[in-house]
């Protein structure tokens, strides 16, 4: 009740929706005047906040990311080609499962550092704070500036994160017998999966607010909620944005909304913290000059 409460206290600019959503504006609030067009902070590339998180994006940075994803698909195709070389029709059921239990994984680990860099840290933090958080409070002041982000902006972080469990992987294809390799098949199949799809999770993300030119066959997955749907993730972009963070087939959303599982955790952090949930999130987006 009290942190129901606290949030019914601060700035209505909060609870207006991205420009992107096309949201009924009765969902500001009970008027029919839509407070974002009355003083609060708007949204876009145009906005005070966006502008300078943008530029705040290095020549380092870009060098980073293009090592990650050079390796990170060098390692991807040596061990799927290894994959290929040790398959056994006996293991079809095991990897089917594998794959699934990788997908699931990767979901939620997409939610969990969504939520984390959404909810926690600030952009002034040495080092993680314009490298890792900074793309995130850019994402919620400016929703579209990631489908203006080519292949490499877009895909660089998250091909870093997959590179040391794929380097382990490459790592026992070339220097296990044939028969641990064997022992240890269905875990290697689970590991690759979880490790494609981690890779894939910001590409998926930007295809979910990618509106127009998208392939068929990315529609096609979309629409059976086999990756991200648009749709279902335009919730998450109704301000404070604390809800449905999971953003790599966003199949975990709705059970643990239910349980109020991000909620209750922001809850226990901030009692033993004390810091405030969205709060560096809230300072960007009420950035004026």
């Amino acid at each position: 009740m009290a942190r129901k409460a606290q949030e019914g206290a601060e700035s209505e600019s909060r609870l207006c929706p991205m420009a992107e959503e096309g949201v009924s504006t009765e969902r500001c609030g009970e008027a029919k005047s839509d407070p974002c067009m009355e003083g609060s902070p708007r949204w876009g590339p145009q906005h005070a906040g966006a502008k300078e998180l943008a530029e705040l994006y290095s020549s380092g940075k870009r060098l980073q990311e293009w090592i990650c994803v050079i390796l990170c698909f060098i390692l991807l195709c040596f061990n799927f080609v290894s994959l290929i070389r040790y398959f056994s029709f006996e293991h079809t059921a095991s990897i089917i499962i594998s794959i699934f239990a990788g997908i699931i994984t990767a979901d939620f680990a997409s939610g969990l550092v969504h939520w984390g860099a959404d909810t926690w840290g600030s952009v002034d933090l040495p080092i993680v704070g314009k490298a890792f958080i900074r793309p995130f409070r850019e994402h919620h002041i400016d929703p579209t500036a990631i489908t203006r982000h080519d292949f490499i902006e877009t895909n660089g972080d998250n091909c870093m994160a997959t590179l040391i469990p794929l380097a382990c992987m490459a790592y026992k294809f070339m220097f296990y017998t044939p028969d641990l390799i064997y022992k240890t098949y269905q875990l290697e199949c689970f590991i690759f999966a979880l490790a494609m799809f981690v890779t894939l999770t910001n590409q998926i993300h930007k295809w979910s607010h990618t509106y127009f030119g998208l392939p068929g066959w990315v529609v096609f997955l979309q629409d059976w909620h086999i990756i991200l749907p648009r749709k279902h993730h335009r919730i998450h972009h109704v301000s404070p944005h604390e809800t449905y963070f999971c953003i790599t087939t966003g199949w975990l959303n709705y059970p643990l909304e239910i349980i109020g599982f991000w909620r209750r955790l922001e809850d226990f952090i901030q009692g033993v913290t004390g810091e405030k949930p969205r709060s560096d999130d809230l300072k960007w987006a009420q950035k004026v000059k």
